[in-house]
C-alpha cells in the first residue's frame, strides 16, 4: 500500500508517540490539536523520543522536519493517506470529529481511532462512509511497543481492515484483528483481569502492593515479555506441551478461579492501594522510573528483534 502523508488528530501523550513512530519510518506527518501550545509540546515530545527511534533504526529520509502542524482539522486530513485519531475518550467528541473528518478526507482513506474503550460502531454512525472507520488501538507508548489492536464496527468493510493491517505492519507494528467488538479490546481486558485479582489480594490482606509488584515483575512478567500466556503454558508442559498442562493443572486452576473474589474499588481500597504505591516508591521520582523503564524496554525490543524463534 502507499505510505505517504499521515494525519494525526489529537497530539497528547498517545498522538505524540504516534508522531515519533511515523516520522521515524520516513513518513510525512500533519498534526492537529486545539489545545493551547499543542504544536510546541508535540515537537518537544518528538525530540525527546528521537534518540530511542535512532536506536531502533530510522528509515531512509526519516526526519523531525517532516512534521507539520495546522489548527484546521479539515486541512490536516484533506490530503492524508491514513488518519490516526487520538482525541479525548468521550463519545460525543468522537462523533463530532468523525463527522468532520469523514466529510473532509478522501473517500478511500481509512480513519482509525486510538480509543481504548469506545465501541467504534457507536462512532461510525456519524459518518457518511462508515465502512472506512475502525479502531487502531496501540499499547502505550506506541513509538516503542509494537501491539496494535484492530477492531471493525458493524459497518466496517473487510477492505478497510485489510488496509489497516497492512499499514500498521508496514510501520513495524504487530497488529491483531479482533473479530468482535468488546469493551477494552483484548490486551486491556487481560490487564484488567490481573488488576482485579491484585486489588483483591491487597483488599484481603494476602500481600502488599510492593509484594504483588515484585511477584509479577520478577516472576511471570519476565516470561510474558517474551511469550504470551498460551505458549508459556505450552513450554511449562515440557514434551507433553499444553495438553499435559491442561490435563494435570486444569483442576487446580479451576479451583483457583473458584476461590477468586469480586472486589469493589471503594474509597477504603483506593486509599490502601495509593498508600501502598507511595510506600513502594519511597520518594523515588516517577520521571526517573519512567525513563529507566523505557530504556530497559528499548533494550528488550532490540534483543527480541535478534531472536529468530520468538513469535
Amino acid at each position: 500500500m502507499k505510505l505517504g502523508k499521515i494525519a494525526l488528530v489529537g497530539t497528547g501523550v498517545i498522538g505524540a508517540s504516534w508522531a515519533s513512530l511515523f516520522l521515524a519510518k520516513g513518513l510525512d506527518v500533519v498534526a492537529t490539536d486545539p489545545a493551547p501550545d499543542a504544536e510546541g509540546k508535540l515537537r518537544a515530545i518528538v525530540a525527546r523520543h528521537w534518540s530511542a527511534m535512532e536506536s531502533l533504526g530510522l528509515a531512509p529520509g526519516a526526519s523531525q522536519s517532516r512534521l507539520t502542524f495546522t489548527a484546521s482539522l479539515e486541512d490536516a486530513v484533506r490530503d492524508a493517506d491514513f488518519i490516526q485519531e487520538s482525541g479525548p475518550e468521550r463519545l460525543e467528541i468522537k462523533r463530532e470529529l468523525y463527522h468532520r473528518m469523514d466529510a473532509a478526507a478522501r473517500s478511500d482513506v481509512v480513519i482509525a481511532t486510538s480509543s481504548s474503550g469506545i465501541l467504534i460502531s457507536e462512532v461510525q454512525t456519524a459518518c457518511a462512509r462508515p465502512e472506512r472507520v475502525l479502531v487502531g488501538h496501540p499499547f502505550n507508548p506506541p513509538h516503542l511497543i509494537p501491539l496494535v489492536e484492530i477492531v471493525g464496527g458493524k459497518a466496517t468493510s473487510a477492505a478497510a481492515i485489510e488496509t489497516a493491517m497492512e499499514f500498521y505492519a508496514a510501520v513495524g507494528k504487530r497488529p491483531i484483528h479482533l473479530k468482535k467488538e468488546v469493551k477494552g479490546h483484548v490486551a486491556n481486558r487481560l490487564q484488567a483481569a490481573l488488576w482485579r485479582e491484585a486489588f483483591s489480594l491487597v483488599h484481603e490482606g494476602v500481600a502488599s502492593v510492593t509484594d504483588i509488584d515484585t511477584a509479577i515483575a520478577h516472576g511471570p512478567g519476565l516470561r510474558w515479555a517474551l511469550l504470551g500466556p498460551f505458549l508459556n503454558l505450552h513450554l511449562s508442559g515440557g514434551p507433553g506441551g499444553l495438553e499435559y498442562v491442561l490435563d494435570h493443572l486444569g483442576p487446580p486452576i479451576e479451583s483457583w478461579w473458584a476461590d477468586m473474589r469480586e472486589v469493589v474499588l471503594d474509597d477504603a481500597l483506593k486509599a490502601k492501594l495509593v498508600a501502598g504505591t507511595d510506600d513502594e516508591l519511597a520518594g523515588q521520582s516517577i520521571d526517573v522510573i519512567a525513563r529507566d523503564r523505557d530504556q530497559v524496554l528499548l533494550e528488550l525490543m532490540l534483543l527480541k528483534a535478534k531472536a529468530d524463534n520468538l513469535p
